[in-house]
């Protein structure tokens, strides 16, 4: 499966995307501040433009994989092998605040939030659940 996060709306506190699955629209998401980080860089210059908790992930491409999360008590969608951060998870959620760094999905958004955000994410969750034991996940983000 093939997720791909087109960020749309590069806000002052947040970041506003599309994400497509398999090429379809599934979902807005909404993601802290992007400040211009992609994979390729390094870490130490990762690090260099990261502010904790309010920076969105790099660009570049990642496996999703189900763990359980302790912070969340409940298996969730996981962002693997995030250089300069650590986990980054999928989950509900409505504004900058709730995100630390983790994608949040809605079904419609404003400049700053995402809406409906635990329908969308329970949608979202099904499909990965369906085929995460046939096929790897991967997101791309850009």
């Amino acid at each position: 499966m093939e997720l791909l996060l087109n960020r749309v709306i590069k806000g002052e506190k947040c970041t506003i995307g599309h994400l497509l699955v398999d090429g379809k629209f599934e979902c807005y998401m909404l993601e802290d501040k992007d400040r211009g980080l992609s994979d390729n860089m390094s870490l130490e210059e990762i690090k260099e433009k990261k502010v904790f908790a309010q920076t969105a992930i790099p660009t570049g491409r990642y496996e999703v994989v189900i763990s359980f999360s302790n912070r969340f008590q409940q298996y969730l969608p996981l962002i693997t092998a995030v250089k300069g951060f650590s986990g980054i998870r999928i989950h509900p959620g409505n504004t900058h605040e709730h995100t630390e760094g983790c994608p949040l999905t809605g079904t419609s958004h404003t400049d700053t939030q995402v809406l409906n955000s635990r329908a969308a994410f329970r949608q979202l969750f099904t499909k990965i659940k369906k085929v995460e034991k046939k096929e790897k996940i991967f997101i791309t983000i850009q």
